[in-house]
């Protein structure tokens, strides 16, 4: 293994083992942190509605959110105080779970938006295709670590097979963007596992064959279908193509209406009027964009791109292959979510659904990457044990 700068594991001379809160990344839940309170700021004013004297703001989504960060926070303190080494055992058993609970949603789960991927326990969704990010991640994450000699097909077709099987039962809900969450997952980790060109051509091929006839399968919504092209076509014909494109119009509306320095927080004309769907899950930047225009945008962005560093620091100094593809699982999950988020509500990636991390609304979403964050700081903090 390892390509892109990651390096090789083992070896090297016996070390004492430190105190274990000496190898607690403090900076990467620093920034952890930082980012979900700038997302609750943004779930606030995107929920709060008018706030009039006959009618006060409404702070049941933040003090839903505050609750999901508290949660979540406990759940990363959990998984980083476990060796992630020791979840080996417990892989066939998570995976397992994850494939029932994808079945059992499919039959019994409450449909939104066309997809039946929901749990619903007193008012509050749970959504296992979330939680199945990290289960995928540390299942294909232990495979690979222990392919030494590079990636032969038969490894690929196994490492897919992982992945493949709840991708098949998210597919039947349906969740188009979840399943290409799962799949900028697996390709991050096999590329950094050390896949041939010749096995990438194979690949994207099947690839693209499988999406193509899961476009025209039927089993995906309309909307579904129309959502992949509309950031492209400016007049659309059809009228679901049509509901798509306003997502795309009304959030381009948004963010241009901050300019540099944004119309002041609380005080975007879009935001309070909501006239930008889904605006404090999937289209929430939009209330970064109007609210604090260009200067409030890029101080997210800084602090996820900081983020993404420091998960890249901690698999470049991984103790073993193990722990390196276990960041880079999680790494691939957060990039390409930052990437496909960000870009449909810039108008430039397909509209899809994927929440932004750690600042959109949701708990399954906010609780999930907590998870996440939670097994690249056992990679960090157990490197010497």
């Amino acid at each position: 293994m390892i390509a892109f700068g990651l390096p090789s594991r083992g070896g090297g001379v016996a070390r004492d083992k430190p105190v274990w809160w000496h190898h607690v990344d403090y900076a990467l839940i620093a920034v952890v942190l930082g980012i979900s309170a700038f997302g609750a700021l943004l779930v606030y004013s995107a929920t709060r509605g008018p706030a009039t004297i006959e009618q006060p703001a409404n702070t049941s989504f933040v003090t839903k959110q505050v609750v999901f960060v508290v949660i979540g926070t406990i759940v990363m303190s959990v998984v980083a105080a476990i060796d992630y080494r020791k979840l080996r055992a417990l892989i066939p058993l998570g995976y397992t779970a994850l494939v029932a609970m994808l079945i059992a949603v499919r039959l019994t789960g409450r449909e939104i938006n066309g997809a039946r991927s929901w749990f619903e326990f007193g008012g509050f969704q749970v959504q296992p295709s979330e939680y199945g990010k990290v289960v995928l991640i540390v299942a294909v994450a232990t495979f690979l670590a222990s392919r030494q000699e590079g990636l032969s097909f038969q490894d690929l077709g196994f490492a897919t097979l992982i992945a493949a099987i709840p991708m098949g039962l998210i597919y039947l809900q349906p969740d188009l963007g979840t399943i290409l969450v799962y799949l900028a997952i697996l390709a991050g980790m096999v590329l950094v596992a050390g896949i041939k060109p010749r096995q990438l051509v194979v690949v994207l091929a099947i690839v693209g064959l499988l999406g193509t006839a899961a476009v025209s399968s039927g089993q995906l919504k309309a909307y579904q279908v129309e959502r992949l092209s509309s950031f492209l076509d400016e007049n659309p014909e059809t009228a679901e193509a049509r509901r798509a494109r306003f997502n795309v119009d009304q959030a381009a509306v948004a963010i241009g209406n901050g300019g540099m320095w944004g119309t002041g927080l609380f005080e975007g004309s879009q935001t309070r009027s909501r006239l930008v769907p889904a605006q404090r899950t999937d289209f929430i930047f939009t209330v970064a964009g109007e609210e604090l225009g260009f200067v409030g945008s890029v101080t997210l962005l800084v602090l996820l791109a900081a983020l993404v560093f420091r998960i890249w620091r901690v698999a470049s100094i991984a103790e073993d292959n193990q722990g390196t593809m276990i960041c880079v699982g999680v790494l691939a999950m957060i990039l390409f979510q930052l990437f496909e988020s960000v870009g449909m509500t810039l108008g430039i990636m397909p509209v899809t659904g994927i929440p932004l991390p750690f600042v959109s609304y949701g708990g399954s979403s906010v609780i999930t990457s907590f998870a996440a964050i939670g097994l690249v700081l056992s990679v960090h903090i157990h490197r010497y044990s």
